[in-house]
Protein backbone atom coordinates (compact mmCIF):
# COMPACT_ATOMS: atom_id res chain seq x y z
CA UNK A 1 0.00 0.00 0.00
CA UNK A 2 1.30 3.14 -1.07
CA UNK A 3 2.20 5.88 1.39
CA UNK A 4 -0.83 8.35 -0.21
CA UNK A 5 -3.03 5.57 0.35
CA UNK A 6 -2.14 4.63 3.63
CA UNK A 7 -2.32 8.21 4.97
CA UNK A 8 -5.87 8.70 3.38
CA UNK A 9 -7.32 5.84 5.07
CA UNK A 10 -5.40 6.07 7.86
CA UNK A 11 -6.54 9.95 8.61
CA UNK A 12 -10.21 10.04 8.19
CA UNK A 13 -10.80 6.60 9.78
CA UNK A 14 -12.60 6.76 12.96
CA UNK A 15 -12.57 2.86 13.26
CA UNK A 16 -9.00 3.56 14.67
CA UNK A 17 -8.90 5.81 18.13
CA UNK A 18 -7.18 9.17 17.87
CA UNK A 19 -4.47 8.27 19.70
CA UNK A 20 -3.42 5.66 17.85
CA UNK A 21 -3.37 7.58 14.93
CA UNK A 22 -1.64 10.15 16.27
CA UNK A 23 1.20 8.12 17.50
CA UNK A 24 1.50 7.06 13.48
CA UNK A 25 1.77 9.88 12.47
CA UNK A 26 4.27 11.34 15.30
CA UNK A 27 6.38 8.31 14.33
CA UNK A 28 6.20 9.04 10.30
CA UNK A 29 6.69 12.90 11.06
CA UNK A 30 10.02 12.26 13.46
CA UNK A 31 11.24 10.03 11.50
CA UNK A 32 10.67 11.72 7.50
CA UNK A 33 10.66 15.60 8.61
CA UNK A 34 14.02 16.69 8.70
CA UNK A 35 13.12 20.18 10.53
CA UNK A 36 10.31 18.89 13.16
CA UNK A 37 13.07 15.95 13.92
CA UNK A 38 15.72 18.61 14.76
CA UNK A 39 12.64 20.43 16.94
CA UNK A 40 12.03 17.45 18.88
CA UNK A 41 16.13 16.74 19.18
CA UNK A 42 15.58 19.96 21.90
CA UNK A 43 12.87 17.35 23.94
CA UNK A 44 15.00 14.74 23.47
CA UNK A 45 12.30 12.90 21.77
CA UNK A 46 13.39 10.57 18.21
CA UNK A 47 11.00 8.36 16.28
CA UNK A 48 11.01 5.78 18.49
CA UNK A 49 9.59 7.98 21.17
CA UNK A 50 5.44 6.89 21.94
CA UNK A 51 4.57 10.22 23.56
CA UNK A 52 0.47 10.57 24.53
CA UNK A 53 -0.71 13.09 22.21
CA UNK A 54 -0.78 15.85 24.54
CA UNK A 55 2.83 15.55 24.92
CA UNK A 56 3.84 15.79 21.88
CA UNK A 57 5.50 19.20 21.55
CA UNK A 58 3.92 21.53 18.93
CA UNK A 59 6.12 23.64 16.44
CA UNK A 60 5.66 27.18 16.65
CA UNK A 61 3.11 28.20 13.46
CA UNK A 62 6.39 31.04 12.73
CA UNK A 63 8.43 28.23 11.22
CA UNK A 64 6.42 27.70 8.22
CA UNK A 65 7.43 31.26 7.78
CA UNK A 66 10.62 30.29 8.46
CA UNK A 67 11.47 26.91 6.81
CA UNK A 68 10.33 24.83 4.21
CA UNK A 69 8.47 22.07 5.88
CA UNK A 70 7.59 18.93 4.10
CA UNK A 71 8.70 15.45 4.44
CA UNK A 72 12.09 14.15 3.14
CA UNK A 73 11.36 12.38 -0.68
CA UNK A 74 8.45 14.26 -1.60
CA UNK A 75 8.01 17.00 -3.71
CA UNK A 76 5.37 19.61 -3.70
CA UNK A 77 2.34 19.47 -5.72
CA UNK A 78 0.33 22.80 -4.15
CA UNK A 79 2.07 25.58 -2.53
CA UNK A 80 -0.33 27.48 -0.77
CA UNK A 81 1.20 31.41 0.94
CA UNK A 82 -0.86 33.03 3.67
CA UNK A 83 -2.19 36.87 2.95
CA UNK A 84 -0.07 39.58 3.96
CA UNK A 85 0.14 43.30 3.63
CA UNK A 86 3.24 44.64 1.93
CA UNK A 87 6.10 43.47 3.76
CA UNK A 88 4.87 41.48 5.91
CA UNK A 89 6.17 37.97 6.48
CA UNK A 90 4.47 34.99 4.75
CA UNK A 91 3.80 31.56 5.77
CA UNK A 92 4.44 28.84 3.16
CA UNK A 93 2.79 25.52 3.43
CA UNK A 94 3.90 22.76 0.83
CA UNK A 95 1.47 20.15 0.21
CA UNK A 96 2.56 17.29 -1.05
CA UNK A 97 -0.94 15.36 -1.23
CA UNK A 98 -3.87 17.43 -2.45
CA UNK A 99 -6.19 14.52 -2.03
CA UNK A 100 -5.54 14.71 1.97
CA UNK A 101 -6.95 18.48 1.66
CA UNK A 102 -9.72 17.17 -0.21
CA UNK A 103 -11.08 14.67 1.89
CA UNK A 104 -11.02 16.98 4.93
CA UNK A 105 -12.70 19.87 3.19
CA UNK A 106 -15.60 17.61 2.36
CA UNK A 107 -16.02 15.12 4.85
CA UNK A 108 -16.21 18.46 7.43
CA UNK A 109 -17.88 20.95 5.31
CA UNK A 110 -20.48 18.73 3.85
CA UNK A 111 -21.41 17.08 7.74
CA UNK A 112 -22.45 20.55 8.36
CA UNK A 113 -23.78 21.52 5.04
CA UNK A 114 -25.13 18.45 3.54
CA UNK A 115 -23.96 18.46 -0.56
CA UNK A 116 -27.49 17.33 -1.63
CA UNK A 117 -29.55 20.42 0.16
CA UNK A 118 -26.88 23.30 -0.26
CA UNK A 119 -25.47 25.36 -3.10
CA UNK A 120 -22.67 27.92 -1.81
CA UNK A 121 -22.28 31.51 -2.88
CA UNK A 122 -18.75 32.61 -2.54
CA UNK A 123 -18.09 36.36 -2.40
CA UNK A 124 -14.15 36.81 -2.00
CA UNK A 125 -13.21 39.48 -3.96
CA UNK A 126 -9.74 40.44 -2.37
CA UNK A 127 -8.63 36.91 -1.55
CA UNK A 128 -8.47 36.65 -5.82
CA UNK A 129 -5.36 38.73 -5.45
CA UNK A 130 -3.68 35.77 -3.41
CA UNK A 131 -4.08 32.75 -6.45
CA UNK A 132 -1.58 30.48 -3.47
CA UNK A 133 -4.41 31.20 -1.10
CA UNK A 134 -5.90 27.81 0.47
CA UNK A 135 -9.09 29.50 1.36
CA UNK A 136 -9.99 30.48 -2.43
CA UNK A 137 -8.62 26.68 -3.62
CA UNK A 138 -11.21 25.56 -1.06
CA UNK A 139 -13.97 27.56 -2.17
CA UNK A 140 -12.81 26.55 -6.04
CA UNK A 141 -13.22 22.65 -5.13
CA UNK A 142 -16.47 23.16 -2.86
CA UNK A 143 -18.48 24.93 -6.18
CA UNK A 144 -16.47 22.32 -8.32
CA UNK A 145 -18.48 19.29 -6.45
CA UNK A 146 -21.97 20.62 -6.61
CA UNK A 147 -23.52 18.37 -8.87
CA UNK A 148 -26.11 20.46 -9.49
CA UNK A 149 -23.85 23.45 -10.67
CA UNK A 150 -26.07 25.71 -8.37
CA UNK A 151 -22.35 26.89 -6.74
CA UNK A 152 -20.95 29.93 -7.92
CA UNK A 153 -18.35 33.19 -7.17
CA UNK A 154 -20.85 36.14 -6.98
CA UNK A 155 -19.85 39.87 -7.78
CA UNK A 156 -21.42 42.67 -5.76
CA UNK A 157 -23.55 43.10 -9.44
CA UNK A 158 -26.91 42.54 -7.94
CA UNK A 159 -28.74 41.44 -10.99
CA UNK A 160 -25.66 38.98 -11.76
CA UNK A 161 -26.16 37.31 -7.82
CA UNK A 162 -29.81 37.68 -7.96
CA UNK A 163 -30.05 35.12 -10.85
CA UNK A 164 -27.72 32.47 -8.99
CA UNK A 165 -29.76 32.66 -6.39
CA UNK A 166 -32.85 32.39 -8.17
CA UNK A 167 -31.47 29.41 -9.82
CA UNK A 168 -30.63 27.58 -6.16
CA UNK A 169 -33.97 27.98 -5.23
CA UNK A 170 -35.53 26.67 -8.47
CA UNK A 171 -33.40 23.61 -7.86
CA UNK A 172 -34.66 23.14 -4.01
CA UNK A 173 -31.63 24.19 -2.22
CA UNK A 174 -30.77 26.24 0.36
CA UNK A 175 -27.83 29.19 -0.05
CA UNK A 176 -24.86 29.01 1.50
CA UNK A 177 -22.87 32.41 1.16
CA UNK A 178 -19.62 31.90 2.21
CA UNK A 179 -16.70 34.82 2.34
CA UNK A 180 -14.70 36.97 4.53
CA UNK A 181 -16.09 39.02 7.10
CA UNK A 182 -14.78 42.79 5.17
CA UNK A 183 -16.32 41.29 2.15
CA UNK A 184 -19.54 40.35 3.76
CA UNK A 185 -19.84 43.84 5.26
CA UNK A 186 -18.73 45.63 2.41
CA UNK A 187 -21.87 42.82 0.31
CA UNK A 188 -23.90 44.54 3.27
CA UNK A 189 -22.87 48.08 2.42
CA UNK A 190 -23.32 47.92 -1.66
CA UNK A 191 -27.01 47.12 -0.95
CA UNK A 192 -26.90 43.48 -1.50
CA UNK A 193 -29.95 41.71 -1.18
CA UNK A 194 -31.93 39.03 -2.38
CA UNK A 195 -31.16 36.01 0.32
CA UNK A 196 -34.20 34.03 1.26
CA UNK A 197 -34.79 33.59 4.44
CA UNK A 198 -33.38 30.45 5.08
CA UNK A 199 -30.32 31.08 3.43
CA UNK A 200 -26.91 30.32 6.26
CA UNK A 201 -23.95 33.08 6.19
CA UNK A 202 -20.36 31.60 6.79
CA UNK A 203 -17.41 34.18 7.20
CA UNK A 204 -14.09 33.20 7.45
CA UNK A 205 -12.26 36.05 9.24
CA UNK A 206 -10.77 38.34 7.48
CA UNK A 207 -11.34 41.61 9.05
CA UNK A 208 -7.86 42.86 7.82
CA UNK A 209 -9.18 46.29 6.61
CA UNK A 210 -9.81 49.73 7.74
CA UNK A 211 -12.60 49.18 9.50
CA UNK A 212 -12.93 49.38 13.30
CA UNK A 213 -12.53 46.77 15.81
CA UNK A 214 -15.45 44.36 16.67
CA UNK A 215 -16.06 41.53 18.33
CA UNK A 216 -17.87 38.16 16.48
CA UNK A 217 -20.86 38.61 18.34
CA UNK A 218 -21.31 42.42 17.19
CA UNK A 219 -20.42 40.93 13.57
CA UNK A 220 -22.76 38.36 13.90
CA UNK A 221 -25.69 40.88 14.65
CA UNK A 222 -24.76 42.90 12.14
CA UNK A 223 -24.66 40.20 9.37
CA UNK A 224 -28.01 39.20 10.33
CA UNK A 225 -29.27 42.22 10.11
CA UNK A 226 -27.62 43.28 7.11
CA UNK A 227 -28.91 39.77 5.04
CA UNK A 228 -32.46 39.22 6.76
CA UNK A 229 -31.56 36.15 8.23
CA UNK A 230 -31.76 34.63 11.75
CA UNK A 231 -28.32 35.20 13.90
CA UNK A 232 -28.69 31.10 14.75
CA UNK A 233 -27.81 31.08 10.50
CA UNK A 234 -24.52 32.60 10.75
CA UNK A 235 -21.48 30.35 11.04
CA UNK A 236 -17.80 30.85 10.99
CA UNK A 237 -15.08 28.63 9.63
CA UNK A 238 -11.43 28.67 11.63
CA UNK A 239 -8.77 27.49 9.14
CA UNK A 240 -5.53 28.69 7.76
CA UNK A 241 -2.51 28.31 5.26
CA UNK A 242 -0.86 26.07 7.40
CA UNK A 243 -4.01 23.53 8.12
CA UNK A 244 -5.42 21.47 5.48
CA UNK A 245 -8.57 21.08 8.06
CA UNK A 246 -11.17 23.87 8.80
CA UNK A 247 -13.34 23.99 11.95
CA UNK A 248 -16.71 25.68 12.42
CA UNK A 249 -18.72 27.17 14.44
CA UNK A 250 -22.28 26.41 14.02
CA UNK A 251 -25.05 29.00 15.05
CA UNK A 252 -22.68 30.54 17.25
CA UNK A 253 -19.06 31.15 18.37
CA UNK A 254 -17.56 27.92 19.39
CA UNK A 255 -16.05 25.70 17.39
CA UNK A 256 -15.98 22.09 17.08
CA UNK A 257 -13.10 19.96 15.26
CA UNK A 258 -13.31 16.91 13.16
CA UNK A 259 -12.45 13.46 14.78
CA UNK A 260 -8.75 13.92 12.92
CA UNK A 261 -8.44 16.87 15.00
CA UNK A 262 -7.54 18.06 18.43
CA UNK A 263 -7.64 21.11 19.81
CA UNK A 264 -5.97 22.09 23.52
CA UNK A 265 -5.57 25.29 24.88
CA UNK A 266 -1.74 25.98 25.60
CA UNK A 267 0.12 28.27 28.63
CA UNK A 268 1.99 30.90 26.41
CA UNK A 269 4.70 30.51 29.52
CA UNK A 270 4.73 26.69 29.16
CA UNK A 271 3.14 25.41 26.15
CA UNK A 272 3.57 21.73 27.42
CA UNK A 273 0.50 22.78 30.08
CA UNK A 274 -2.91 22.52 28.93
CA UNK A 275 -5.00 25.29 30.41
CA UNK A 276 -8.09 24.14 32.49
CA UNK A 277 -11.55 25.21 30.59
CA UNK A 278 -12.47 28.81 30.79
CA UNK A 279 -8.89 29.61 31.01
CA UNK A 280 -7.05 31.82 27.85
CA UNK A 281 -4.35 30.70 26.05
CA UNK A 282 -2.53 29.73 22.60
CA UNK A 283 -4.32 27.49 20.91
CA UNK A 284 -2.73 24.13 19.56
CA UNK A 285 -3.56 21.84 17.10
CA UNK A 286 -2.64 18.32 16.03
CA UNK A 287 -4.14 18.26 12.29
CA UNK A 288 -3.20 14.57 11.46
CA UNK A 289 -4.64 15.70 7.59
CA UNK A 290 -0.90 17.62 7.61
CA UNK A 291 1.00 14.42 7.75
CA UNK A 292 3.58 15.38 5.38
CA UNK A 293 4.39 19.05 6.56
CA UNK A 294 3.91 19.38 10.14
CA UNK A 295 0.95 18.27 12.20
CA UNK A 296 1.74 20.00 15.30
CA UNK A 297 0.93 23.20 15.44
CA UNK A 298 1.10 25.91 18.04
CA UNK A 299 -0.94 28.93 16.57
CA UNK A 300 -0.23 32.73 18.08
CA UNK A 301 -3.82 32.21 18.26
CA UNK A 302 -6.03 33.29 21.85
CA UNK A 303 -8.43 31.15 22.66
CA UNK A 304 -10.44 29.47 25.84
CA UNK A 305 -11.73 26.11 26.00
CA UNK A 306 -15.30 24.96 26.95
CA UNK A 307 -15.42 21.83 28.97
CA UNK A 308 -17.36 20.11 26.40
CA UNK A 309 -14.42 20.09 24.06
CA UNK A 310 -15.41 23.25 21.66
CA UNK A 311 -13.45 26.05 22.16
CA UNK A 312 -13.16 29.75 21.26
CA UNK A 313 -11.21 32.14 19.14
CA UNK A 314 -10.77 35.13 21.21
CA UNK A 315 -7.82 36.69 18.50
CA UNK A 316 -4.39 37.23 18.28
CA UNK A 317 -1.86 37.42 20.76
CA UNK A 318 -0.04 39.98 19.21
CA UNK A 319 -2.01 42.76 17.69
CA UNK A 320 0.49 44.45 15.82
CA UNK A 321 0.65 41.04 13.03
CA UNK A 322 -2.85 40.85 12.81
CA UNK A 323 -3.70 38.36 9.85
CA UNK A 324 -6.63 38.01 7.80
CA UNK A 325 -8.32 35.25 9.78
CA UNK A 326 -7.64 36.57 12.97
CA UNK A 327 -8.57 40.06 13.06
CA UNK A 328 -12.18 39.91 15.37
CA UNK A 329 -10.88 40.81 18.65
CA UNK A 330 -12.63 41.10 21.86
CA UNK A 331 -11.26 43.37 24.17
CA UNK A 332 -9.73 43.14 27.46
Amino acid sequence: MSWNIQWNKLTFSSDVSFDERCRSVFRFQAKNNPFYRRYLSVFGMSFDSSPDPDEIPLLPIRAFKDAEIITKQEQPALVFRSSGTSGMERSIHLIAEPELYRNSITKEFYRHFPREHYSLLCYMPGYNENPESSLIWMAKYLVEMDSSSCSSFITAEKQAAGRYIRKIKDNNRIPVLFGAAFGLLDLIDSGFSGLSPDSHIIETGGMKTFRREMTKTELRQILAEGFGVEECQIHSEYGMCELLSQMYAIGGEWFTSPHWVRVTIRDPGNPFRICEPGEQGKIGLIDLANVYSCPFILTEDRGTMNTDGSFQVLGRWNPADLRGCNFLIDRD
